[in-house]
């Protein structure tokens, strides 16, 4: 595995993930994080103007950087040990946990989920914040 772990959330949550891999880094773990490895946007953006325009894409089954974007996440995913959903995320976050699921990765959610959902019975541990899910990391 190349990375202990793998962040799935969406860009509209930009500071609490780059929050979340920066603690995870300061305990000495490899993680994975879908901001710095987009080849078409940079981290330092404003997540509304990216994820409006990403939105808007015409022909996105066609579109190049949907799927340049898409094969980097997911050979990501297939190289992680565990996904991370961090909340609150967007449908593809969702998906993404769905399919680490489906390769018998361990699945964390963290954050507070609002309403009861039997499909999240696929994350084998939660937390209600990233400091207490930093504190269960050795």
């Amino acid at each position: 595995m190349q990375y202990q772990y793998f962040v799935a959330s969406r860009w509209r949550n930009r500071d609490s993930v780059l929050e979340l891999v920066k603690k995870i880094r300061a305990k000495g773990k490899t993680v994975y994080c879908f901001l710095e490895n987009d080849p078409y946007h940079t981290s330092n953006e404003d997540p509304e103007k990216v994820m409006s325009e990403f939105e808007a894409t015409k022909d996105w089954q066609n579109a190049q950087m949907l799927k340049d974007i898409f094969k980097k996440d997911m050979d990501a995913l297939r190289e992680s040990a565990v996904l991370i959903l961090l909340l609150p995320a967007g449908k593809s976050a969702h998906i993404e946990a769905g399919a680490a699921f489906g390769m018998n990765k361990p699945c964390i959610v963290i954050g507070e989920q609002k309403e009861a959902e039997s499909l999240y019975l696929i994350f084998n541990e939660s937390y209600p914040t990233i400091d207490a899910f930093i504190e269960s990391l050795r």
